[in-house]
Parts: structure tokens; C-alpha cells; sequence
């Protein structure tokens, strides 16, 4: 295996734990444990579950590191491609991104608090509790639609390093700056028009599916090797006989 495809692949691996990882707090604890509209419901389910829910806010701190491991990794495959380009992606991919996800743990760690009650919270009456947990949830939700435009903006430069670098397919960069506006769109949308987020992340998943193609690429295909063409010398010289 050459360098170039060992640190490929070792991209790939840290890539795809992102994208394990990801999901638990993004899709799977919010459909399973929160109720649209109702706070109550949603906090019983959170102070049922509560492990499950600590397990979100584990994911949302393991993501934040990962960020920043995936960026280095990357940024050490594709340095030699462009360094500038290679280090605003570990910027906005990396950097920003976890700085995010660090901070959302606080409103998670609220709502918990909230619904799990303590004498310091007597003041407040359940539905109270429950309707300020539910204003915390509120509040992760945003800055994860705030984060997506971090998600979308670091996809153009790792997308023209894939573009320019030769030893990846060239669809491969052009699908993830395609992936890069898809991220930008569900922003903004949930941002000005949150009435149609979902009609729009439904419209724009397929989209979505250029990081995990540049995921499989990179983990089974690795990179191709560069090869440097050295100028021909010519025929040998004859023996003067």
C-alpha cells in the first residue's frame, strides 16, 4: 500500500466513525424520544430513557473531537495538493464545527437538569420544568441548523483539493460541492422558512450522499499513486568500435 492510499484509508476509517457517530443525536434520539408539540410527553420520555439521552450528548462531544482528528487527516492527504485550501477546510470543518458541538452539550445538559428536577429547581412546577427543557431542545435544534452551514461551506474546499489532486476522481469533488449547497439550502431554509425544512432535507438527500461516496472511495479504493514522469534520455550511446 502506498503512503498516499494508507493515509486515504486512514481518512476514511476517522470519516466513517463521523458518520456512525452522527446520526444517534441528529435523527435516531430525537425520533425516539421527543414528541412535536408536546413537552410533557417529551420530558417523561427523556427522564425514562435517561441513559439513552446521555448517550446523545456523548455522541454530540465524540463528533466534536472526530471533527477535528477527520480535517487533520484529510489535511494531511491533500497538503501537497494546495495548503491554504487544505488548511481553511481543518477551519471550517474541523475547528468551527466542534466548537459548535461543544457548546450545544450546555442546552442538552439543561434540558436533563430540568427534567430530571432538584431541590434548587422547587421554585418551578413541572410544566414549567418540562416547558423550559423543551426551550433548551428548541435551542439545540438551531444551532445545529446554524452548524449546517459549516457542514456545507468546508465541502468546497475539500472539494476542489478532490478536484485538483489526481489521485481521486474528479465526480468525487464535483458531487461534494453539489453536497456543499444541498447543506447550505436546509440552513438557510430552517433559518428564514423553518416551515419547510423538512420538504427541502427530504429533497436534498440525495445530495447528501456525496460524503458518504467519498467515504466508500476512500476506504476501499484508497488514492492512486502519482507518478512522476522523468524526460527520456534517448538511446544509449553506441560503443566507439
Amino acid at each position: 500500500m502506498t503512503l498516499t492510499s494508507k493515509n486515504a484509508r486512514i481518512a476514511g476509517f476517522v470519516y466513517l466513525l463521523l458518520a456512525i457517530a452522527a446520526p444517534v443525536r441528529l435523527a435516531y434520539i430525537p425520533s425516539t424520544l421527543f414528541v412535536q408539540g408536546n413537552a410533557a410527553a417529551t420530558a417523561n420520555n427523556i427522564a425514562a430513557h435517561e441513559t439513552l439521552f446521555r448517550v446523545g450528548i456523548a455522541s454530540d462531544l465524540f463528533c466534536g473531537t472526530i471533527c477535528i482528528f477527520l480535517t487533520l487527516a484529510l489535511y494531511r492527504l491533500f497538503k501537497g495538493v494546495d495548503q491554504n485550501l487544505a488548511v481553511l477546510m481543518v477551519i471550517l470543518g474541523g475547528i468551527l464545527p466542534a466548537a459548535i458541538d461543544f457548546f450545544n452539550v450546555l442546552n442538552d445538559a439543561a434540558a436533563l437538569l430540568l427534567v430530571r428536577g432538584g431541590d434548587f429547581l422547587s421554585a418551578f412546577e413541572k410544566p414549567q420544568r418540562d416547558a423550559l427543557a423543551m426551550l433548551f431542545l428548541r435551542l439545540h435544534h438551531q444551532e445545529i441548523v446554524a452548524a449546517e452551514i459549516f457542514w456545507g461551506l468546508w465541502l468546497f474546499p475539500l472539494a476542489i483539493l478532490v478536484y485538483r489532486s489526481r489521485f481521486l476522481p474528479r465526480f468525487l469533488g464535483v458531487w461534494l460541492i453539489i453536497n456543499g449547497f444541498a447543506y447550505l439550502a436546509m440552513s438557510f431554509t430552517g433559518l428564514l422558512l423553518p416551515q419547510y425544512e423538512d420538504m427541502v432535507g427530504n429533497i436534498a438527500f440525495p445530495a447528501l450522499l456525496g460524503e458518504m461516496a467519498f467515504v466508500l472511495w476512500l476506504l476501499i479504493k484508497g488514492a492512486k499513486e502519482q507518478t512522476v514522469n522523468t524526460p527520456s534520455l534517448g538511446p544509449p550511446l553506441q560503443a566507439i568500435g
